[in-house]
């Protein structure tokens, strides 16, 4: 191939081309922009892993974990024991991680919640990844450190409970709805409902908020005419419904002597769990909607509901720290986009992030209580409209327009509602002057700027006014690696909301910093009798409601019937089917408790079965526990 040959260069050329080549804008940012991603994930990785092998992992799901890890019919199921009698009342794809890990380690706790750890990490990354594409460099990074600072994130990453794996899943599939958008391919809108079905396995019904979201983003932003645009966006609601119910149609086709009864059920049917149960039995005021056995006190009504609820003193300092600057850079990002074409990518990054938020927020006002983790899945969309809101703000002031006020008053507002949030408790007071005062730096840079101001001095106090918004929510993130203020097991919180929920919660939270094969002294001596005394039979115990089982079955994978399930309502084993696993020298032993409902099976075992002393196995009291001797006399 000819080339075209190059003119002399004359002085001024040859100086020009001596001097070392400057790197363009886009080579500059890669400069900073991999260190800023490196240290970011860096931050996460020590926030979420610290001190894991301590951990107060939840009671009922970590015990279920080290079952199927020993066991593939509680694997596959999400069997409570490892005889895979009656599943846990979700489904079990969340803890699958959980269960490898525990399998591939052993039983410790630190590998029951290293899959959460690795979850939470590629959370961060991936959501680095999906705003960098949308917005660019600097909305990527703000968004990153948002959510590696949001304290909920922090605390629900520290623990063994499904909604780390939703969270991780449903941003995965706004990156592959994002990308479906920006190329007008369909597989990447395959590949989004591929995600959100799987997301499905972990958390059920609430996967499916997103997608009247990702539908009305797909149907407005990506290219093509609009029945081509609605006919793929079915095409990937269909992929989405199919990989969700996987599951469900596996269990329902398996005949019922070759699986688990179904936890949460009255009827035995997997739709009943997923839509009953864990549906619509959590709105409204029938428990026992569509096949559901009533929940408990606790995971109905925790209070956290209506349209406060967000920003109340027990959840607004978990997730709520940037949602005014999530609220204004939506609000903003719309209005000044508006006239710009339909396929435009930003405007459309907004409405992804700001439906995603409003959808869940509606959802959960609606709702029966919300734990305050179960907002942890809106902490992408608030870190995203974050990081894009800042961004657009800066390139308004870079720009020298009339709207340069905007990044200031954001920043302002920011840090003032930091301090609202913080006030009721002050447990951040220290670090409150550090906000103030990075804010009044960053502001004042900001406004002060003239034309002779130096690049330098203004990416400085822009970078004083980001880190002015995230030191009081970082404060309440870093408490949380003191199990003092990482709330209950059942229910992580951080900070002194966390401690005050401990305090009000069954005794099991405080105790359940006892990990996977660490039994309590209590446990051991009751283990210990049990193995001593049993002779072949196929359940070392039945316990009534899982409250009784999780101690023993995290310290032990031996066979255990759990009766009732997690609430204790859960019509089986029936007093016959109970009566029968005596007779036929299946069953010996079982424990009851006072800390939940009477039943069939309960009554029959206080009927025909006798007490064990605690002096048996060399306890002077069991407290509210009960050993019984089911052995037919004679």
């Amino acid at each position: 191939m000819a080339t075209i040959p190059a003119a002399k260069p004359t002085g001024a050329h040859r100086r020009h081309r001596a001097a070392p080549r400057r790197p363009g804008r886009r080579q500059a940012a890669l400069r900073w922009e991999r260190p800023a991603l490196a240290a970011v994930l860096a931050l996460a990785t020590v926030l979420y892993a610290w001190g894991i092998g301590h951990a107060a992992i939840h009671p009922y799901y970590s015990a279920a974990v080290r079952s199927m890890a020993t066991s593939w019919r509680a694997f596959l199921f999400g069997g409570l024991d490892s005889s895979g009698a009656i599943t846990i009342d979700k489904l079990p794809g969340a803890f699958w991680p959980d269960a490898v890990a525990v399998w591939l380690f052993g039983p410790h706790s630190w590998a029951a919640v290293l899959p959460q750890v690795i979850e939470g990490v590629l959370t961060v990354y991936l959501l680095h990844r999906i705003v960098r594409a949308w917005a660019g460099p600097l909305a990527a990074l703000i968004a990153a450190l948002v959510l590696t600072l949001t304290p909920v994130t922090v605390v629900l990453n520290r623990a063994t409970i499904p909604d780390t794996a939703l969270t991780l899943l449903l941003v995965a599939a706004a990156g592959a709805l994002q990308k479906a958008v920006c190329t007008g391919r369909l597989l990447p809108l395959i590949t989004c409902g591929v995600w959100v079905g799987l997301a499905f396995q972990t958390k059920m019904l609430q996967a499916w908020l997103v997608l009247p979201v990702f539908a009305a983003v797909y149907q407005l932003a990506a290219p093509g005419p609009p029945l081509k645009r609605a006919l793929r966006a079915l095409l990937g609601g269909t992929t989405a419904l199919a990989v969700s119910c996987f599951w469900v149609l596996i269990a329902w086709a398996t005949p019922i002597a070759d699986r688990p009864y179904l936890d949460g059920t009255s009827n035995n049917n997997p739709f009943s769990l997923v839509f009953g149960y864990n549906g619509l039995s959590r709105f409204g005021s029938n428990p026992t909607a569509f096949g559901a056995v009533p929940g408990t006190a606790a995971s109905r009504t925790t209070g956290n509901t209506g349209w406060g609820m967000l920003v109340n003193h027990a959840i607004g300092p978990q997730v709520a720290w940037f949602l005014p600057l999530a609220v204004l850079s939506l609000v903003l990002g719309l209005m000044w986009r508006e006239r710009l074409p339909r396929t435009d990518l930003l405007r459309a990054g907004f409405v992804l992030w700001g439906g995603w938020l409003v959808v869940h927020a509606v959802v959960f006002s609606a709702s029966n209580g919300n734990h305050a983790y179960y907002t942890a899945v809106i902490a992408p969309a608030l870190a995203a409209l974050a990081g894009g809101g800042l961004a657009a703000f800066w390139a308004e002031y870079d720009s020298g327009g009339p709207r340069r006020t905007v990044l200031p008053g954001a920043i302002v507002l920011t840090v003032v509602w930091a301090l609202v949030i913080d006030w009721p408790t002050r447990f951040a007071s220290r670090l409150l002057p550090v906000a103030v005062m990075l804010a009044l730096c960053g502001v004042l840079g900001l406004w002060t700027r003239g034309p002779r101001t130096s690049r330098r001095l203004v990416h400085g106090a822009l970078a004083a006014g980001v880190a002015a918004t995230l030191v009081v929510p970082a404060g309440w993130a870093a408490s949380s690696l003191d199990p003092r203020y990482a709330g209950a097991s059942t229910s992580p919180m951080a900070g002194p909301v966390g401690t005050a929920y401990a305090d009000l919660v069954h005794h099991r939270a405080k105790v359940s910093t006892i990990g996977l094969d660490q039994p309590s002294a209590r446990d051991t001596a009751v283990l210990g009798y049990l193995t001593a005394h049993r002779h072949g039979e196929r359940y070392l115990l039945a316990t009534q409601a899982a409250y009784t089982a999780e101690p023993l079955l995290r310290a032990s994978d031996q066979p255990m019937l759990v009766m009732g399930g997690f609430t204790g309502r859960t019509p089986f084993p029936t007093a016959q089917q109970l009566g029968d696993l005596v007779a036929t020298h299946r069953l010996r032993y079982a424990m009851l408790t006072t800390q939940r409902p009477t039943t069939p099976a309960t009554s029959w075992i206080k009927t025909h079965c006798s007490r064990v002393p605690p002096t048996a196995y060399g306890r002077t009291t069991n407290g509210s526990f009960t050993l019984y001797d089911c052995q037919p006399w004679g």
